[in-house]
């Protein structure tokens, strides 16, 4: 049996070495970029309202009026704040105080909202946050412009910001310092998965149409070590043919399992096997991982019961049985569109899945508790195999990545690309923007196309096309007259007609395009102007391309003069532990007045003949 690594004897950095990088340096830098962000997104927000003290110079106060916070900012779309953290001050009784992330949030905690019930614990979430940034800032310094030609895992692990909306975007509550230099994406170390054997009593193992277990496991494992493990069953007195193999995050394995379902060890329904024959990467979604010693095979997605952005990243038993089936759907789908095909777009089918039921657990709580997301997993198709010579991958994500001279990923690539920044960006809207407008406007149907779940193919700088991942815990059908198989009707929520519209002026606006073109903007790269009116021509030329569907642009008006403005951040300050109820998204979201459409005043003008 290959031996595992237990926290004893798993090498680690020695206890001193290990916080090497929270000198007073780095921490100090952490403060002041998260007390950036915090300024500018709980601003745009609305929860705190900078006042301003001259033309481009703003405070904002405590709730007692006895701290102020000066500094810096220019407003751009979308009401976007700004902030050069460089400028920022924080005075009390006429005397400048040292920026401090947690101060900043008890000083503001009546103004966001903060309960005495979250507030401790959305503190622990800043403070993993810094130490996380205090790390990424120990590291040797990479040129954007390097990164941006560097291969995909070297990408992947190279981010040096979560998401771009979320002020406490890198919790990870659980994890302890050993752990996270052992799984943090940011650290880039390979991991070896570990592997149970369940029981077929307990486990339910589903594939999609064109696969079987007996092919995907050996596809996974090799014959090698299918018969390792079959000799450690062997060797108890059990037989293989009753298990389903299964594999396990390490961390889970030793915080959770082991102890919360030591029962089902010590009866053999669970059944230790050792670790796995190959290396993985864990991804910036943390419990997800790239296989690195063969590429071409699967990703896999563990269940972890950690606390992260706004829910323990558990799997979900019952939920990944319906996996494979929601995933043929909906590549059927993409595939029968000419229109999905001609802009490139594929995606990552969840192939296969399987959950371990704990019967006493299920029996004692409801469908939302995390003791029924402790044991599950998934293997999602790798994109390597489909890459064209030339071509290579980064996640979107890193378009919004700056470098610590303050260079973007994305400048990086256009410049690469030989391109003008119109029609790189151009290009990008059409693998990107058009799927998600097609997806809406035909078939009802939202993607959560974040940075973290987008793939962009690229060619010499370019987007060649994009590549979508997470799909059936993400996608949904905001229909419920649009008829779905049985087995993808989870899918399906009954979303009301003037939030649907969200799922592109939120989640692609709001949360991406609005970080992208301010870098964009204040690099010098493209102007704002430009960059949405490269937007809006995009949309346009989509909608002129499917008069099939006017009815449908007329009920959903995708040029409206202002959309509601979803924040983010108000669902984490309200309920840090579970933001929203996933099969019904659209229940817990915070309104809070409008934003301006900035694609309408393109539209309009160009309906007029001007500009």
């Amino acid at each position: 049996m290959n031996p595992v690594h237990s926290p004893a004897t798993d090498p680690s950095p020695a206890p001193d070495r290990s916080v090497a990088h929270l000198s007073p340096e780095h921490w100090d830098r952490a403060n002041r970029l998260l007390v950036r962000k915090a300024l500018a997104e709980f601003a745009h927000e609305r929860l705190l309202t900078p006042e301003p003290l001259d033309a481009d110079r703003y405070v904002v106060r405590s709730d007692d009026d006895t701290v102020e916070y000066r500094f810096t900012a220019r407003m751009l779309a979308l009401e976007h704040w700004h902030v050069d953290p460089d400028s920022i001050t924080r005075h009390r009784d006429g005397y400048e105080l040292p920026l401090d992330a947690l101060e900043f949030c008890t000083e503001l905690r009546g103004a966001l909202g903060l309960s005495d019930q979250v507030l401790p614990v959305y503190l622990e979430e800043i403070t993993s946050t810094l130490a996380g940034t205090a790390y990424k800032l120990s590291r040797p310094p990479v040129p954007a412009a390097e990164l941006a030609r560097a291969d995909f895992q070297t990408i992947e692990t190279g981010m040096t910001e979560g998401h771009p909306c979320f002020v406490a975007n890198n919790g990870r509550l659980g994890f302890g310092l050993r752990d996270y230099h052992r799984y943090a994406p940011e650290a880039g170390r390979p991991v070896r998965l570990l592997w149970l054997a369940a029981h077929r009593d307990h486990a339910t193992f589903t594939c999609t149409a064109d696969l079987d277990y007996d092919t995907h496991i050996r596809q996974e494992l090799g014959g090698e070590t299918l018969a390792r493990f079959a000799a450690t069953l062997t060797d108890l007195g059990l037989d293989p043919a009753h298990y389903l193999l299964l594999p396990v995050h390490p961390w889970q394995w030793w915080n959770r399992i082991s102890v919360t379902f030591a029962g089902e060890v010590a009866t053999r329904r669970l059944v230790y096997l050792g670790e796995g024959p190959d290396e993985h990467l864990a991804q910036q979604s943390i419990r997800t991982f790239f296989n690195v010693t063969a590429p071409h095979r699967d990703y896999v997605k563990t269940a972890l019961s950690v606390l992260n952005m706004g829910f323990l990243r558990g799997l979900s038993a019952a939920y990944m049985a319906a996996t494979p089936a929601i995933n043929d759907w909906l590549a059927d789908l993409l595939d029968g569109d000419d229109l999905i095909r001609s802009t490139g777009l594929t995606i990552l089918r969840e192939r296969a899945a399987i959950g371990y039921r704990h019967r006493q657990f299920e029996a004692a709580t409801d469908r939302h508790s995390p003791y029924r997301k402790m044991l599950a997993a998934l293997w999602r198709e790798s994109p390597v195999p489909s890459l064209e010579p030339g071509q290579r991958l980064a996640t979107m994500a890193s378009l919004l990545h700056t470098d610590r001279d303050g260079r973007s990923l994305a400048a990086a690539l256009i410049a690469e690309s030989g391109l003008p920044a119109e029609e790189w960006l151009r290009r990008y809207l059409d693998a990107y923007l058009v799927p998600l407008l097609h997806a809406f406007y035909a078939y009802d149907l939202a993607f959560m196309p974040h940075g973290e779940n987008v793939i962009l193919v690229l060619n010499g700088g370019r987007v060649a096309r994009v590549i979508f991942k997470d799909i059936a815990e993400e996608i949904v059908v905001m229909d419920p007259a649009v008829p779905l198989p049985e087995r993808v009707r989870r899918i399906q929520a009954d979303v009301p007609e003037d939030m649907r519209l969200l799922s592109i002026f939120t989640d692609v606006f709001d949360c991406f395009f609005r970080h992208l073109a301010a870098l964009l903007a204040t690099e010098g790269v493209l102007t704002e102007e430009a960059f949405w009116r490269t937007v809006a021509g995009c949309a346009v030329d989509y909608r002129d391309r499917v008069p099939h569907l006017a009815d449908r642009f007329r009920r959903y008006d995708l040029f409206a003069d202002e959309f509601a403005l979803s924040c983010l951040n108000r669902l984490q300050l309200r309920d840090n532990q579970q933001m929203v109820d996933l099969a019904d998204p659209s229940a817990a979201l915070q309104l809070v007045g409008t934003l301006r459409n900035p694609i309408a005043a393109w539209v309009r003008s160009a309906r007029t003949g001007g500009g």
